[in-house]
């Protein structure tokens, strides 16, 4: 009698702490340590494509993002002509044995050809390419996998695995590559990714056995198609007030993100590469370390007790007086804090509120929709506010100062969006039930 004491205790304790059921602990831990995976791997990466930037000039930095945008439209494209002719069982499996393959190949060309700039650019759009992909079908699947309710009491627990794999990641770049080089980095990261596949069949049969939503839309465990047409992600994006709101709260997020990164890079410019590489990762360990804080006790009962449009406001309203601060004091320590402070608070709280807005959709519209919010309206984003960083320095020749004004001023129609956004998701879930 003593060890189902012990064992209720332990789970009444660990749902006081997590708000997690009984019957949804594995399938937690289990998308816990999927993305943890994902995360480790990109984060082992990102590093190294950022210690290339610095590299480059503005112009030549802008026309990169702009040839990322083409390749993510082209790759979306490409995504949902083929995902329309497979089984949905094998889509999300597939997506991750591809990216795979591909660091493969570019570790082959990179140590057969050597130092190449051609080979340089190329990584630098691809991993930015997969920076968007990973996530956004990780979230596709988890969107299908929990219903709901669920989502709102699990998902702030789940982006903690990515969060701890963000950590982890950037932790094995800054202290071992000097002694295993940037190039063992990406054979690293490819078994780690391909480890994500037998979690994600696991996960499909807790979906029916312990979950209990078998009716839920994209159900991979089924034979089903999605819609013939290709490009049908992209008219139901255009034709949807909802998903077109999605769109316009990820663009004004990458304003933010584009506007701090060009600075960084800037100033990080006098370092050689390796050690650009160490410093990357090591405001990427500052940066998991608050956001896997902030998702364990703040995240989830912020959602459940404020809503979604505090939730999704909150960050973009820090901005607005973030960038005012580095306005009066521009320096690299004020900018390198604003980062951290940004992107802890997207991983922690505005990204897993974002993928609360994908839980009651249709397969056709996880699948296909999706990946063109997230990453062909996201790299739009980006060449449209690389060059607008580009004109606003380069023939306005503002400044960091005259750069954070605009910023903030950015910010506070991103605090409205948020607003607006979370009101509507509110009043869907309120509609449905």
């Amino acid at each position: 009698m003593g060890e189902p004491r012990e064992k209720n205790a332990l789970q009444r304790a660990i749902k006081a702490a997590t708000r997690i059921e009984a019957h949804e602990l594995q399938a937690t831990v289990l998308s816990f340590f999927f993305v943890f995976v994902l995360m480790a791997a990109y984060f082992m990466l990102r590093p190294v494509r950022d210690s290339l930037s610095s590299d480059w000039n503005d112009v030549q930095l802008s026309w990169l993002w702009t040839s990322t945008f083409f390749v993510s439209a082209i790759a979306v494209s490409i995504y949902g002509a083929v995902i329309s002719r497979l089984r949905l069982q094998v889509i999300v499996p597939a997506v991750y044995a591809f990216f795979a393959l591909s660091f493969v190949a570019f570790y082959v060309a990179a140590s057969t050809l050597g130092e190449n700039d051609l080979i340089n650019r190329a990584y630098y759009v691809w991993i930015s390419v997969f920076s968007l992909y990973h996530l956004s079908v990780f979230w596709t699947f988890m969107s299908g996998l929990y219903n709901k309710e669920q989502a709102k009491r699990l998902f702030a627990i789940i982006g903690m695995g990515a969060s701890a794999g963000a950590l982890a990641g950037p932790a094995v770049a800054a202290l071992f590559v000097k002694q295993i080089g940037n190039l063992n980095l990406l054979l690293i990261a490819t078994v780690m990714i391909v480890a994500t596949i037998p979690i994600i069949f696991r996960l499909e049969h807790l979906r029916e056995s312990r979950l209990g939503n078998t009716d839920m839309p994209g159900n991979l465990s089924t034979d089903s198609k999605l819609s013939g047409n290709p490009f049908s992600g992209f008219k139901t994006f255009v034709s949807n007030p909802y998903l077109l709101a999605i769109g316009l709260f990820i663009l004004l997020y990458v304003v933010m993100n584009t506007f701090i990164y060009f600075e960084l890079r800037k100033m990080l410019g006098e370092f050689d590469r390796d050690t650009r590489t160490q410093i990357w990762a090591s405001i990427d360990l500052a940066v998991n370390s608050l956001a896997f804080v902030t998702a364990l006790f703040v995240t989830g009962r912020l959602a459940t007790r404020f809503g979604m449009p505090t939730t999704l406001a909150l960050i973009p309203l820090f901005m607005v007086g973030g960038w005012l601060v580095v306005a009066l004091s521009p320096v690299l320590v004020v900018m390198a804090g604003l980062q951290i402070a940004r992107r802890a608070g997207n991983y922690a709280i505005t990204r897993p509120g974002r993928e609360m807005l994908f839980t009651a959709v249709d397969a056709d519209t996880r699948f296909k929709a999706k990946p063109v919010v997230d990453i062909v309206v996201y790299r739009g984003g980006d060449v449209l506010t690389a060059w607008m960083y580009t004109a606003l320095t380069t023939t306005l020749g503002l400044g960091l100062a005259g750069i954070s004004v605009v910023a903030a001023a950015i910010a506070a129609p991103w605090a409205l969006a948020g607003i607006y956004l979370g009101r509507d998701y509110d009043r869907r879930g309120n509609d449905s039930d």
